[in-house]
C-alpha cells in the first residue's frame, strides 16, 4: 500500500511541474516582455508579477490535488485554473495598458500590484476547487 502512496505523489509531483512549465512558457509567451530576461537584469518590478502569477497558480494545481482523486480531473481543473490566470492577465493589460511599460522601467508598484492580482486570483480559484 505504501508504493501506492509514492507512485501518487511522484505521479502528481511531476504533472504539476509540468502545468507549471506550460504555465511558465504560455504566461511569458503573452506578455510583450521578457520577464526571465528582466529578472536576471535585477528588475524586482518583473520578479514580483512574475512569482505572484506561479503562486496564483500553483494555488489552484495544489487544491486541485487535494480534491481529486485521479490524475485526469487533476489535469482538467488544472487547465481551467490556467485559463483563469491567463484571463486575469489579459484583463489587468487591457485596464492598465500602461503597465507594460512600468514594468520595463522597474515600478515595483506595478509589479506588486499585476503579482498580488494573480495571487488573489489563485487564492479565489482554489477555494471553488474545494
Amino acid at each position: 500500500m505504501l508504493s501506492t502512496y509514492i507512485y501518487n505523489y511522484i505521479l502528481y509531483l511531476l504533472a504539476s511541474l509540468a502545468m507549471i512549465g506550460v504555465f511558465s512558457l504560455i504566461y511569458t509567451k503573452i506578455t510583450p516582455y521578457d520577464e526571465l530576461k528582466m529578472i536576471r537584469e535585477g528588475q524586482t518590478a518583473a520578479a514580483c508579477s512574475f512569482v505572484g502569477a506561479l503562486l496564483g497558480f500553483s494555488l489552484t494545481l495544489a487544491s486541485s490535488i487535494m480534491h481529486n482523486d485521479n490524475l485526469v480531473a487533476f489535469a482538467g481543473w488544472a487547465s481551467a485554473a490556467m485559463a483563469v490566470q491567463l484571463l486575469v492577465y489579459a484583463l489587468v493589460s487591457r485596464i492598465m495598458p500602461e503597465i507594460h511599460n512600468e514594468l520595463d522601467n522597474n515600478n515595483v508598484a506595478m509589479g506588486a500590484l499585476l503579482g498580488g492580482v494573480s495571487l488573489t486570483f489563485g487564492i479565489i480559484n482554489a477555494a471553488c476547487l474545494s
